[in-house]
């Protein structure tokens, strides 16, 4: 149950480090510290998986492993599976504000498959026991990535043999032999970051920290988990989906969002007793203490485009599985919260489900100052089961809203919450958020540090130059703790034993 309390959203990618990108190292702890000092009590993160074409957490071969750019290379360095010079001899990128995901993408999977040499066999016994704990998805996710290297990093409907291609069980295990040492790197990969991000998530957890984590409703195409479980997917008999996802025009984009994954088989997932979705979150519990519904609506129903539409113009609402399935994930799993995402158009029927799931759903400020007073994302139509939020990845930083929203709105906002430029403008847009009903309030890092233009995370229906922001070292300095811990604790929302020092 999530009491009353404040977090910030900032993706490991945008941590500060020497190679190119966050990692699960020395500036994890240190922002770990920092939420700490600053009496939050949610980290909340963006998807850990392995990231495909376009760099987006959301698209990624797979939905249970996790990224390898976030294994930390000093890590390995101590552990003896990297020397100095062969980390420090790549290039990394030339910024320290955005991560350039060519250039890491480059060396990466060089320096690994060195650790790999070094560790495979000292490190046998725990390789073969993580194995074996993960032997529901990691023997598929290991094949299919050598393939993607064997076959020139093409989608796996586009591998030139169609046995392999379809999964075929003798031509999966023939090639699980001819590309044995690829696979060992693979599953190695995954065994170092699941070891740091244990270490790393213990230590979270220890300073009094819960991670919140985002499921995608949906998967990637190209991804191990459609091309080993086609039947959960509706796709023809050459595996080409029948139709893909997205969402209607709507705010975002005039032309709707094409993303492209293939769509679930319902009917087929039901006959397994959503076994799939079972196995999806038990996975995702092992990485994060409450789980972020991404596109909750889609669980009512969901927007489908025929396969080959360039826009998502042509689609048509489809009934979801709804309470049959949402129902089973609720009841399954004990040791998990919930957060539905059910952002976009409030149907009566995505209302009714959210009322029916019992979970919080979202409420964003830069949504709620329509000129006509109507919106519920305003802060006195909170209710306590629900989390609101400054913005979401999706949206841009306080300061750009400002400069770029329509200027009623910003002027609404200015009047409704009393903005002065004394307090200034985002710290009083974080008051508002943090003085209302809401459970859980969450701001962008960005508007802690009061930064604009240049430093959003995600444009929605922009395929390029996304989720490449980081902060810099320093940014995240024991003065701005100090100065949210104030707001935090003002709004009652600091962990008990900040609130008792504060009330003494």
């Amino acid at each position: 149950m999530i009491e009353r309390s404040a977090g910030i959203l900032m993706p490991i990618s945008s941590l500060p480090s020497p190679y190119g990108i966050g990692t699960f190292g020395k500036a994890a702890y240190d922002y770990a510290d920092f939420l700490r000092e600053a009496g939050q009590s949610y980290w909340q993160l963006l998807p850990l998986g392995p990231t495909s074409y376009g760099d987006s957490p959301y698209q990624s071969f797979s939905t249970y492993a996790g990224n390898p750019y976030f294994i930390d290379l000093d890590k390995l360095i101590a552990d003896g599976l990297l020397q100095r010079a062969e980390v420090d001899g790549c290039d990394w990128g030339g910024s320290a504000r955005y991560v350039d995901y060519g250039k890491i993408y480059e060396s990466r999977f060089e320096v690994l498959a060195k650790a790999k040499a070094r560790g495979w066999e000292r490190d046998r016994e725990a390789v073969a026991a993580f194995e074996q704990e993960n032997r529901g998805w990691l023997p598929d996710y290991s094949l299919f990535m050598a393939l993607k290297r064997h076959f020139g990093m093409k989608a796996w409907i586009e591998w030139p043999e169609e046995d392999i291609r379809l999964h075929h069980p003798e031509a999966v295990e023939r090639w699980r032999e001819a590309l044995r040492e690829d696979v060992e790197l693979f599953i190695y990969i995954q065994y170092l970051f699941f070891k740091q991000w244990a270490e790393l998530k213990g230590y979270i957890n220890a300073q009094g920290i819960r991670i919140i984590g985002d499921l995608p409703i949906y998967v990637a195409l190209d991804s191990s988990d459609v091309w080993s479980e086609p039947g959960m997917f509706l796709l023809d008999e050459k595996g080409y989906p029948s139709a893909v996802s997205g969402v209607p025009p709507d705010y975002f984009s005039p032309d709707g969002q094409l993303w492209g994954n293939p769509l679930y088989n319902y009917e087929a997932m039901k006959r397994d007793g959503y076994g799939w979705w079972i196995r999806r979150v038990g996975g995702a519990e092992k990485l994060y203490d409450v789980i972020r519904i991404d596109h909750f609506r889609g669980f009512e129903s969901f927007w489908s485009v025929p396969y080959g539409d360039t826009t998502a113009r042509n689609g048509q609402w489809v009934k979801g599985p709804g309470m049959d399935l949402v129902g089973v994930l609720t009841s399954w799993f004990h040791n998990i919260d919930f957060i539905a995402e059910d952002l976009g158009f409030a149907t009566p029927g995505v209302a009714k489900l959210l009322a029916d799931s019992g979970l919080p759903g979202m409420k964003v400020l830069e949504f709620a100052f329509v000129t006509d007073g109507s919106s519920n994302y305003l802060p006195h139509c909170h209710v306590p089961n629900c989390v609101c939020y400054t913005g979401t990845h999706d949206n841009a930083p306080l300061l750009e809203w400002r400069e770029t929203e329509d200027q009623e709105q910003v002027a609404y906002a200015v009047k409704y919450l009393n903005l002065t430029d004394a307090e200034g403008f985002n710290y009083g847009m974080i008051r508002g958020g943090m003085c209302g009903a809401a459970r859980l309030f969450v701001a962008q890092m960005q508007d802690y540090l009061e930064l604009g233009v240049g430093h959003r995370i995600n444009s929605p229906g922009v395929p390029y130059g996304n989720w490449t922001w980081r902060i810099l070292h320093g940014e995240a300095s024991m003065a701005l703790a100090g100065r949210i811990r104030e707001i935090t604790q003002r709004y009652g929302r600091a962990p008990e034993e900040e609130k008792n020092s504060a009330e003494k």
